[in-house]
């Protein structure tokens, strides 16, 4: 969430670098402006009375010890109306903050100088691309066939027991799953993350902290009767271990890893190229989560992609970066480079991973401040990243690795797997 005191002193700056988003209702910009001013005079005028109330008081108080009673009882009764003016002023402030709060969480966050303009994953800029892609044997197979062929995993059994979307891992597949995520979180707490295990559900007030809420309402699932949510990413429940804390300066970078199942209703996601692996409703995921220091979340950000690219590059797959543009951008993100493996059976790139900088974004909302050197309070910035999603990086490897006598298993993986090859 922006912070009302940097839009009404930079209203102009928010409106330009908010059009790189492509949100432009400057109504809105300055609606929230107004709201402040009215915000800020009627605490104003509370404050003044409240001060005449404590004056009067004082008055009354010394009076009374003076004997002069009739002197008091007289300030007294002019004073009576000052509680109920208070009072007044109180819900008038209330009922102008809750406005504006419900306004303010309606403006993404503001995108970093480097965000490309542009509408759509078209007019993303590629960063790097590393390594070759792979030629296939002829009558190579896309990776839900081979799923299929190696029974590893099976889709319609997983409709059977939910729905479309909830894949059941079998055999191989299973343990290659779990191959994946023991690497994942050997090599993140390698780089120095602190793992943790974190629920899986989540309250109302965790989602709005980290602005899944109410930007993506529609896109998660939500438990009725208890009103909680099934996060979509682990970066929820671990970016929320430090809503409403002050942490000490000497703390950062604090960095943690989790793996989690993640669940996204994916509402309105058809066709080709959501096929197998390439979406699902519930997968696991590796995720890296960073609260820093704000002089360093730029180069928390370049580090974390640097990281995540060696996860790749470990994995022998073909890799590129993006630089997400506006458009392209998350509702949260100051900044989002994307990872993109290509698929050699489908030929395309497929997402594998977001790294993302909130900047102060989330923990305006988390509350996670500390003091700076000067001994004030500063918000932190937050970033994570997905080290990694695990379906397409199986798609990829499945259909990358396919050979004629099987699917060959990364050298690193085989230790945490067993096998070398899938047959």
């Amino acid at each position: 969430m922006l912070q009302i005191n940097y839009i009404r002193e930079n209203r102009d700056s928010v409106i330009e670098r908010l059009a790189v988003k492509n949100f432009k209702d400057v109504a809105l910009i300055d609606e929230l402006i107004q709201l402040d001013e009215s915000r800020r005079s009627i605490q104003n005028e509370s404050d003044a009375i409240a001060a005449e109330a404590n004056t009067a008081a004082k008055q009354i108080g010394d009076l009374m010890r003076q004997g002069k009673k009739e002197e008091a009882e007289a300030i007294k009764s002019s004073s009576s109306g000052y509680k109920e003016q208070i009072r007044l002023r109180t819900e008038q402030l209330a009922e102008v903050e809750k406005e504006l709060h419900d306004k303010l969480v309606q403006l993404p966050n503001l995108p970093h100088a480097s965000v490309p303009t542009g509408t759509s994953a078209d007019d993303n800029e590629i960063v790097l691309t590393h390594g070759e892609v792979p030629s296939l044997h002829e009558g190579a197979l896309p990776h839900w066939d081979l799923l299929l062929k190696y029974d590893i995993v099976d889709l319609e059994l997983g409709v059977k027991v939910t729905g479309a979307g909830f894949p059941v891992y079998k055999g191989k597949g299973a343990r290659l799953q779990r191959a994946m995520i023991n690497f994942f979180l050997d090599q993140a707490v390698e780089a120095g993350y602190s793992e943790v295990q974190v629920p899986v559900v989540v309250n109302e007030a965790s989602a709005f902290a980290t602005g899944q809420l109410p930007d993506k309402e529609g896109q998660m699932y939500h438990v009725g009767n208890d009103d909680l949510y099934l996060i979509p990413t682990a970066e929820v429940p671990v970016t929320n271990l430090y809503r409403d804390v002050i942490v000490k300066e000497d703390q950062f970078p604090i960095k943690h890893a989790a793996y989690t199942p993640c669940f996204r209703r994916e509402a309105g996601s058809y066709g080709a190229h959501v096929r197998g692996l390439n979406r699902l409703h519930q997968f696991d995921k590796v995720e890296t989560v960073q609260i820093v220091h704000p002089e360093r979340s730029y180069n928390a950000i370049e580090e974390m992609s640097s990281y995540i690219q060696g996860l790749l590059q470990k994995l022998e797959l073909p890799y590129r970066v993006l630089r997400l543009c506006g458009g392209d951008m998350s509702f949260t993100s100051a900044l989002t480079y994307d990872m993109e493996v290509f698929s050699a059976a489908q030929q395309r790139w497929l997402e594998v991973s977001s790294v993302s900088n909130f900047e102060t974004y989330q923990s305006n909302r988390l509350k996670v401040r500390f003091k700076n050197s000067e001994g004030k309070m500063q918000l932190a910035h937050t970033l994570n990243g997905s080290a990694l999603a695990l379906p397409r990086i199986v798609a990829s490897i499945l259909e990358n690795n396919q050979t004629e006598k099987g699917i060959r298993i990364p050298t690193v993986l085989v230790p945490y797997t067993g096998f070398a090859y899938i047959d």
